[in-house]
């Protein structure tokens, strides 16, 4: 995952994976000057929060676990960077604020169960086609981008990134996937391989799973 920086992780918290690593490197490739607006919804353990830190931006972190909270604000203390780190459910706790930079590495694995998911699994599982959160970070996301300002998201092929650029692009921005990467299936896209099959998610002789950064930026 170089060049970013492996933080500390409690138990119960999402740990830094392909996914995050795909986002880094979009992250690298955005032109933040010094004191630029930075928000990371879902901030997790926080690795990406801290990488946009160490720009000179300036960066708040959300999350809805508390757990996630803690194990974030000891990894910018360890790291010697400031970064607002606030529990809330998305883009709540940033009401009214706006900002250069949205990241996010969201929920968006299909899952076969009806009932919202509790502990881990909240990091991943989103709902029966992967989008519970991905649309509302779509809706809700615009609003909050200054002129000019982008958004970062990344998430499986499997929850349908066509939907992602449609919706961006209703909102009025300039969207489209910037970055790809294949990947070999881990224990949770293992465990449901045959309803993903099932329902036509996954061919049958496909054995790794897409991850794919949208990007899209509000024209000035």
């Amino acid at each position: 995952m170089n060049p970013l920086v492996l933080p500390l992780v409690l138990p119960g918290v999402y740990a830094p994976q392909e996914d995050t690593a795909l986002l880094a490197g979009a992250l690298s490739e955005e032109p933040l000057p010094p004191g630029a607006e930075v928000l990371d919804v879902g901030t997790g353990s926080g690795a990406l929060a801290l990488e946009a830190a160490r720009r000179g931006t300036r960066v708040t972190a959300v999350d809805v676990s508390w757990r996630a909270v803690a194990t974030a604000r000891l990894n910018a203390w360890r790291a010697g960077v400031p970064v607002r780190i606030r529990r809330g459910n998305l883009f709540g706790p940033v009401r009214g604020q706006s900002f250069d930079l949205i990241l996010t590495n969201p929920p968006y694995v299909p899952a076969p169960m009806v009932r919202l998911p509790r502990g881990p699994a909240r990091a991943w599982d989103a709902g029966r086609d992967g989008r519970l959160v991905l649309d509302r970070i779509c809706r809700e996301a615009p609003d909050l981008l200054r002129p000019g300002g982008v958004v970062l998201i990344v998430h499986s092929a499997l929850s349908d990134p066509g939907r992602t650029l449609e919706h961006l692009r209703t909102a009025g921005l300039k969207a489209s996937v910037t970055r790809r990467s294949r990947i070999a299936f881990g224990p949770v896209l293992r465990g449901r391989e045959g309803w993903l099959r099932e329902r036509g998610l996954l061919p049958p002789a496909e054995k790794q799973e897409e991850l794919v950064v949208v990007r899209a930026e509000l024209p000035v």
